[in-house]
C-alpha cells in the first residue's frame, strides 16, 4: 500500500479507535445524530409541538460531547489510574443530563406573542450553551499541548485546526460520493424518492466526520507517561503526536507568504485610519470599526500564535511588528468606543467590541513582555471574558439592559414624560436628537428578551402607534444616514403593517387582488357597482417603477393614479437608511385616493423601498392587502 493509502487507512482507524478513547464524547454525537434523525422522520407539523425537547437535547448532546472531549483528556494527560479515565466519562454523562434538566426546565420562553405557539428556548440559553462548547474546546487544546517537554498551545491549537479541516475535507467527500450515489438512485431506479434520504446522509456523515476529528488526535496517555518522568530523563518519541502537530510544508508557505502579508497590510491600513482619525475624525460607522477591528485582532492574535515556531524573517518581523500596531491601533479604537458610548450608549456591538478590546490589548502585552509563553495565558483570558459575557448582572444580556435602562430614563426625566414610575404623554414635542435618543433606546429594550426590563416599560412601545399614543410624538429616525452605504451599498426603509384595525364601515366593497401578475405584471378585477361595471389594474411596473391603479367603467377612466405622491409621503417620513425594520402605524400603510365617482383606500402589507447609493438604483414594493371602494 502506497502512503496515501497508508494516510487514509490511518485516518479511519483513528476513527474507529475514538468509539474506545472518548466513549462519552462518541455516545453523545451519536444520541445527537438520533434526534436529528428523529425530526428527519417528523413533519414539521408533527414536530413542532416537541421542539422544545428536541432543540434541548440537541443542545445538551452537543455540550455533553465536548465537555466529555475536554474532561477525558485532562484523565489520560493528567491521571494514569484508570478510574479516572471511568469518572471523566462518568462527569460527561451527569454534565450532559443536567443540561438537558436546566435547558428544557428554566430556560424556555413561553408563547407571549402570535409568532411563536409553544415553549422555546431562550437566546441566553442557547449563548450559554454555546460558551459552554466554546470553553470546553478551548480547555482541550490547552490539555492537548501538555507536558511542555512535547508540546506547547501553539502546536496544539494547529493540531485541532488540522484536525477539523481533515474530518471537513473527509466529510465532503463521503457527503459528495453518497449524494451521488443517491441522486443516481433516483434519476435511474427510484424517481419517487424522498429528499430526506438526502437529509439522513448529511447526518450520519456528520457523525463520521466527528469521529474522524477526534480520533484524529493521538493518545494522550503518553503525555501523562512523559510527565512523570524525572527532569532531564529521555522522552521517547510519540511519533502519532509528532504527525499530527507538525506543520506541512503548504501551510508554513500559507502562514508565512500568504497570510503575514495580508495581516501586515491590514496593519498598515489601520495605521493610516489612525493618522486620519487624528486629522479628519472619524469616518466609518462604528459598526463597520467594530466588526472589521474586532476580525483583525482575533485573527491577528491566532496567526501570532500559529508562528510562534517559524524561523522566516517575514514571521519573525511580524511577531515583533504586531504587538506594538496593535497597541497603537487598540489606542484609537477605545476612543472610538468612548464615542460611541457617550452617544448611544453601552448596547451589544459595544459590549462585544469592548470583550474583543480588553483580550487583545492584555494579548499583545503579554506577547511582548513572555512571547510564546503567554499562549497558555492568553486562551485562560479568553475563556474567563466568555464566561463573564454570560453571568447575571454583568452578561451580555444584562449590562446593555441596564445602561439602556438608565439612559431612557434620564432622557425621558429630562423631558418630563417619566414620574413616579409613570409615562406620561409630551405637551411640547422634544428636539430632534432627544426624539431619535428615545427611540433609539426603546427599540433597542424592546427587543430584548432576557434582560430584566422596569415595571414602566412596556415592549410594545416599539410599535409606532403605542409609540405615539404613550409619548406624544412619533417614533424619529436619523435622517440622511449612508453610514450603512460604504459596507452595504444599500439604504432601505421597510414597513410592516402592525396589528389593529380599520374602520371601512363607509365603503361598500373590499377586494382583493390576486399576486398572480403575469408578464404584463398587472392584476385585474372586475366589480358590478351601482353606475356600472367596474375594472380595476394593479400594475406593478418593476422592477423600479412606483405601481399605479387604474379604475375605468366602461371606456370612462374614473381613477388611473401612480403611487408617487404615497411614495414620497413614506420616504419623508421613514427616510432610508440602513436601520433595521422600521415600526409604523396604520395610517403610514393605508392611501386614500378622491375622485368625484369614487372613494378608494388601499391597504398594503409591507412596504419596501430599497435603495443602491453605488448604481444610483431605487426599487420599490408595495404589497397590497385590499382595497376598499365606496360609490358616491
Amino acid at each position: 500500500m502506497n502512503s496515501f493509502g497508508r494516510s487514509i487507512a490511518l485516518i479511519f482507524k483513528g476513527s474507529a479507535k475514538a468509539f474506545k478513547t472518548f466513549p462519552m464524547a462518541v455516545a453523545c454525537a451519536l444520541a445527537f445524530s438520533i434526534v436529528t434523525m428523529i425530526r428527519i422522520q417528523l413533519e414539521w407539523s408533527d414536530q413542532e409541538a416537541w421542539n422544545l425537547l428536541f432543540n434541548s437535547l440537541h443542545w445538551s448532546f452537543a455540550v455533553g460531547a465536548f465537555f466529555s472531549l475536554a474532561v477525558t483528556t485532562a484523565a489520560q494527560t493528567r491521571l494514569k489510574q484508570a478510574w479516572a479515565f471511568l469518572v471523566a466519562n462518568l462527569s460527561g454523562f451527569i454534565v450532559t443530563g443536567a443540561t438537558f434538566l436546566i435547558l428544557y426546565f428554566a430556560s424556555t420562553v413561553l408563547p407571549v406573542d402570535e409568532y411563536s405557539r409553544y415553549d422555546r428556548l431562550s437566546v441566553l440559553a442557547i449563548a450559554r450553551a454555546t460558551s459552554a462548547i466554546v470553553i470546553s474546546i478551548m480547555v482541550f487544546i490547552m490539555l492537548a499541548g501538555w507536558p511542555k517537554t512535547i508540546s506547547d498551545y501553539s502546536r496544539a491549537l494547529f493540531m485541532t485546526l488540522k484536525a477539523f479541516f481533515i474530518a471537513l475535507l473527509y466529510g465532503g467527500v463521503i457527503m459528495s460520493g453518497s449524494s451521488g450515489v443517491a441522486g443516481a438512485v433516483q434519476a435511474l431506479l427510484y424517481h419517487n424518492m424522498s429528499y430526506k434520504v438526502y437529509q439522513y446522509l448529511g447526518t450520519i456523515v456528520g457523525f463520521l466526520a466527528f469521529t474522524i476529528f477526534i480520533g484524529f488526535f493521538p493518545d494522550f496517555r503518553l503525555a501523562a507517561q512523559v510527565a512523570a518522568l524525572s527532569p532531564g530523563a529521555a522522552v521517547s518519541p510519540d511519533e502519532k503526536r509528532e504527525a499530527a502537530q507538525r506543520q506541512p510544508r503548504f501551510i508554513e508557505i500559507l502562514f508565512d507568504f500568504i497570510l503575514i502579508p495580508i495581516s501586515l497590510a491590514l496593519t498598515v491600513v489601520f495605521l493610516i485610519w489612525t493618522a486620519r482619525t487624528l486629522i479628519q475624525g472619524m469616518g466609518a460607522s462604528f459598526v463597520q470599526l467594530a466588526g472589521i477591528a474586532s476580525s483583525y485582532a482575533v485573527s491577528g492574535l491566532l496567526l501570532h500564535i500559529l508562528v510562534a515556531r517559524h524561523e522566516v524573517g517575514l514571521a519573525k518581523f511580524y511577531r515583533n511588528v504586531f504587538p506594538i500596531a496593535a497597541l497603537i491601533i487598540l489606542g484609537f479604537e477605545a476612543w472610538a468606543l468612548v464615542r460611541q458610548l457617550q452617544t448611544s450608549g453601552l448596547k451589544l456591538t459595544e459590549y462585544a467590541f469592548a470583550l474583543v478590546w480588553i483580550l487583545t490589548v492584555i494579548a499583545v502585552t503579554l506577547l511582548l513582555i513572555q512571547k510564546e509563553k503567554s499562549h497558555l495565558t492568553i486562551a485562560i483570558l479568553a475563556c474567563a471574558l466568555v464566561f463573564l459575557a454570560m453571568l447575571p448582572g454583568v452578561g451580555y444580556h444584562a449590562l446593555p439592559v441596564t445602561a439602556q435602562v438608565s439612559r431612557l430614563e434620564n432622557l425621558l426625566q429630562s423631558q418630563g414624560l417619566l414620574t413616579a414610575g409613570q409615562i406620561t404623554p409630551a405637551t411640547q414635542t422634544p428636539d430632534q436628537a432627544t426624539r431619535e435618543a428615545i427611540t433609539d433606546a426603546v427599540y433597542f429594550l424592546a427587543s430584548q428578551e432576557d434582560g430584566r426590563l422596569p415595571a414602566w416599560f412596556d415592549k410594545k412601545l416599539s410599535q409606532g402607534d403605542v409609540f405615539k399614543t404613550k409619548l406624544g410624538f412619533e417614533q424619529t429616525w436619523p435622517t440622511g444616514d449612508t453610514t450603512g452605504a460604504i459596507g452595504t451599498g444599500y439604504l432601505n426603509t421597510s414597513l410592516m403593517m402592525p396589528s389593529g384595525s380599520l374602520d371601512v364601515s363607509d365603503y361598500q366593497w373590499a377586494i382583493y387582488m390576486s399576486e398572480n401578475y403575469g408578464a404584463k405584471q398587472t392584476s385585474e378585477v372586475s366589480l358590478l357597482g351601482k353606475q356600472g361595471d367596474y375594472q380595476l389594474y394593479w400594475t406593478l411596473n418593476q422592477p423600479s417603477g412606483a405601481p399605479t391603479l387604474k379604475i375605468t367603467r366602461g371606456d370612462l377612466v374614473v381613477v388611473e393614479e401612480t403611487l408617487n405622491a404615497y411614495i414620497d409621503q413614506i420616504q419623508a417620513k421613514y427616510p432610508p437608511s440602513n436601520k433595521q425594520t422600521t415600526p409604523a402605524t396604520l395610517d403610514d400603510l393605508t392611501y386614500r385616493i378622491e375622485t368625484p365617482e369614487l372613494t378608494v383606500l388601499l391597504v398594503f402589507g409591507n412596504i419596501d423601498i430599497t435603495v443602491d447609493v453605488q448604481q444610483d438604483y431605487i426599487n420599490y414594493w408595495l404589497n397590497l392587502k385590499a382595497i376598499y371602494l365606496m360609490e358616491k
